[in-house]
Order: C-alpha cells, then sequence, then structure tokens
C-alpha cells in the first residue's frame, strides 16, 4: 500500500468554502478510481493562513497514475484551486505503508 500526500495553504477567510469543494468535489474524484483505499483531509490553521493535507491510500503506483497521471509525483490541481490556494506546490510525496493496525 501506498500513501500520498498533498498539502496546500489557503487565507483562512476562505477554508470554510475550500474544506466543502474538497469533501464535494475533490474527495469523490479521489474514490471513483480504481485502486483508491481511502482518503483523508487534514486541516490546520495558522492565523491567517490555513492548511491542508490530503493523505489518500492506494493499492500501487499503477493506481495512482491512474489518478493522477504518468509521472505519479506531480500534484494534481482541479481548476477550482486558483480560486482558492496561495502557491500551487509542484510535487506530491509517497510513503509506502509498511506497518498498520
Amino acid at each position: 500500500m501506498i500513501s500520498r500526500m498533498w498539502h496546500g495553504r489557503v487565507p483562512t477567510s476562505k477554508a470554510n468554502d475550500y474544506r466543502e469543494f474538497l469533501n464535494s468535489r475533490a474527495i469523490p474524484d479521489y474514490r471513483s478510481t480504481s485502486g483508491n483505499l481511502s482518503v483523508h483531509i487534514l486541516e490546520r490553521t495558522e492565523g491567517d493562513v490555513t492548511h491542508f493535507i490530503t493523505l489518500t491510500f492506494w493499492e500501487s503506483p499503477e493506481s495512482i497514475k491512474a489518478f493522477a497521471g504518468e509521472n505519479i509525483e506531480t500534484a494534481k490541481y482541479y481548476e477550482e484551486d486558483k480560486d482558492f490556494l496561495l502557491e500551487f506546490e509542484p510535487n506530491v510525496i509517497h510513503y509506502e505503508v509498511v506497518g498498520q493496525s
């Protein structure tokens, strides 16, 4: 199993709307991809900036490719992200899951 982690920052004033977008648009997109095992959205506010981590779990690199494209290290963005994000981090981080309960 592989975890895929993406980080984004939005103005805190837009955090509620971005959370709604993630739940209504992004999560269903992840979940509709064969090989996606789960999606978790983490949120932390630091003053005027709110951080979002999207943590997903996948069966294999091939299943990630079906979602993100050939270069699985490249972050996938949605058209709506331009209305929220302060910057577009170019890459995601993958980890092999080596233990769980």
